[in-house]
């Protein structure tokens, strides 16, 4: 036994990608005294600038961009309590078919390998019992989500360490009441085409295919409060627009798959820190 923290690593790709996905967990287990280590990987610079100016439209500076976006993270992360931010700086690389995607020194183009070193380090500094990323598909097919899942892995194939792994996912049954959700409040929403609703399959999971069930309802408070600290983007933020009752009604669930695993922890979970203490 050691003194040192239990300790919960998430590593995303852009700023608000932490209070999306895990806004709940990060939250609960700094409440519960667990030492939280955010890792984002890009500066964010693909987002929306001041006045909702979008990438490529006339007076959108992605360094300006980021520098906002920095700000905003550090806000979110106060509210959610993180102990530790660190910040890889990777140029944001912008949707899937962007031009951005090919820049040189974005996080698309950066070698795995890099990457995967860097996070390295710094899972030797913080050694974590428990590390959260993205799917094989970025969960949504995003290519800095699907990079930083690409350097999450590698990382940890470089180091000696065995923490439980976890990729985010949402179960069916929530797309579901997502897709409702947004149809009760978009009355003229078009049917999605067959294409689209063949890619919509594609993300998260069937709810039986899900290893962890954590309640963060109690935290959904602030899980709002961080992603409306991203202010910049609001516009993007649809979650947002629930207001903060009807978020805690949706998003009071933070589901994971568990991937790795030294503990023998029985499954289904309600707890990323089960078999650790």
């Amino acid at each position: 036994m050691t003194d040192r923290p239990l300790t919960l690593m998430a590593v995303h790709a852009h700023p608000d990608d932490e209070a999306t996905g895990t806004g709940g967990v990060l939250a609960r287990y700094a409440a519960e005294g667990i030492r939280t280590v955010l890792v984002t990987c890009t500066d964010g610079g693909c987002g929306d600038g001041p006045g909702g100016v979008k990438p490529g439209d006339p007076g959108h500076d992605p360094a300006a961009v980021a520098a906002m976006r920095g700000q905003e993270l550090k806000a979110s992360c106060d509210v959610l309590g993180v102990s530790d931010l660190e910040t890889l700086d990777y140029a944001d690389s912008g949707m899937i078919g962007w031009p951005s995607n090919d820049a040189p020194g974005s996080f698309w183009q950066t070698p795995v390998e890099e990457g995967a070193a860097r996070l390295a380090e710094l899972m030797r500094h913080y050694r974590p019992d428990v590390v959260v990323t993205y799917d094989e598909n970025g969960f949504y097919g995003h290519p800095d989500h699907i990079q930083a899942h690409r350097i999450t892995m590698a990382a940890l194939e470089m180091t000696e360490l065995t923490p439980k792994v976890y990729w985010t996912t949402m179960p069916h049954s929530a797309m579901r009441q997502f897709e409702e959700m947004m149809r009760e409040s978009q009355e003229d929403m078009p049917e999605p085409d067959p294409a689209e609703a063949a890619e919509m399959e594609k993300i998260g999971l069937p709810d039986d295919e899900v290893t962890t069930w954590v309640d963060t309802t109690a935290y959904s408070g602030q899980k709002f409060d961080a992603l409306a600290a991203h202010a910049s983007q609001g516009e993007n933020i649809f979650f947002l627009r629930m207001g903060k009752e009807r978020f805690g009604e949706l998003m009071g669930m933070e589901t994971f798959v568990r991937v790795k695993d030294a503990t023998g922890a029985a499954l289904p979970e309600k707890d990323l820190f089960a078999g650790l203490r």
